[in-house]
């Protein structure tokens, strides 16, 4: 019984989400041009479990690049309104719409000049009529057996919370660089504060081959290393060029000869790279940039001292960094 009702509550609050999307209209498109445009905050106000989801929205877009605040109610009505001004964004969150310590700061905001935007169920609430974009977050029911107890309508309010911070994402061009900044305290932000030298791949785990090499035997190199990538050497040791798997695919699918020809014929020359010195904030930064998952690691006289991999500076590869 008890597993069932989990199960009910979670397919309840997962259908809630699925819905939304066929309520999403235009009013959300234009409310991303608006915080997109503005040249203010994003201010988000509500009471109760509102309130919280709230401020999980702020957090969210304050580390995806734009700048929000929370702002209560009550304390607003008791100094804190200082704190809104005409250039920002006045989101409010009320699945009734009826909050009355909330409905009772709009003509405060109107007043200041900040557009107002509602997060509600209710499309005919107070908080409706007296906003200029409405954003339908309406639920059919909670997942309180009551009927009560703010369920599914406050999770409804962070997804909607969650697909406008990731469309800002994708509008800022929002890059892993720039979440670095804002993070410098996370995971990520730990490994990108070092430099390529401390997680590249080095010796045996390096795929590579000479330029006379017969393309079979790069390919087997290429399985077996599973990198995604194989490096091509002259015979000084030096980076001529690489294959990549891509590379393999759009060959094979434009019916090209492969077979019995050397790699030196079939790479690509001249590719990214970078040194064992360079930032993994640089490093990600041109893999962002040129859209590839590797870079070959060259020393200052072109000898490869090592081969740099996306997965290793997201953390979903082997290598640790040295706490030293």
């Amino acid at each position: 019984m008890t597993l069932k009702q989990a199960k009910d509550v979670l397919k309840l609050e997962a259908e809630g989400i699925l819905k939304l999307c066929e309520r999403i209209d235009t009013n959300f498109a234009r409310l991303v041009d608006m915080v997109y445009q503005s040249r203010g905050r994003v201010i988000i106000a509500g009471i109760g479990k509102s309130g919280i989801i709230g401020r999980k929205i702020v957090a969210t877009l304050n580390s995806t690049g734009t700048r929000s605040i929370f702002l209560h109610p009550v304390e607003a009505m008791h100094g804190d309104l200082g704190m809104v001004s005409g250039d920002d964004i006045f989101i409010a969150l009320s699945n009734n719409g009826e909050t009355d310590e909330l409905n009772i700061l709009l003509p405060s905001i109107r007043n200041v000049g900040c557009p107002i935007v509602a997060f509600t169920g209710n499309l005919h609430s107070s908080l409706a009529r007296e906003s200029d974009l409405v954003i339908d977050v309406g639920v059919d029911s909670e997942a309180c057996p009551l009927n009560m107890a703010p369920t599914a309508s406050t999770t409804a309010q962070l997804a909607m919370g969650d697909a406008l911070a990731v469309v800002l994402i994708d509008r800022r061009k929002f890059t892993a660089s720039d979440f670095q900044k804002f993070h410098p305290g996370g995971s990520l932000g730990k490994r990108l504060s070092y430099n390529v030298e401390d997680i590249m791949l080095t010796g045996e785990a390096v795929p590579w081959v000479y330029e006379d090499t017969a393309i079979e035997t790069a390919l087997t190199i290429l399985d077996q290393k599973r990198l995604g990538v194989v490096i091509i050497l002259n015979a000084a040791d030096e980076l001529t060029g690489i294959i990549t798997d891509g590379d393999v695919r759009r060959l094979v699918v434009k019916n090209a000869p492969i077979h019995n020809q050397p790699t030196a014929d079939l790479m690509i020359r001249g590719p990214k790279t970078v040194t064992p010195k360079t930032p993994l904030y640089d490093a990600l930064h041109i893999m962002e940039t040129h859209q590839i998952t590797v870079l070959p690691v060259l020393e200052r006289d072109g000898k490869v001292a090592g081969i740099l991999h996306l997965h290793d500076i997201l953390g979903k590869g082997s290598v640790k960094f040295s706490e030293s």
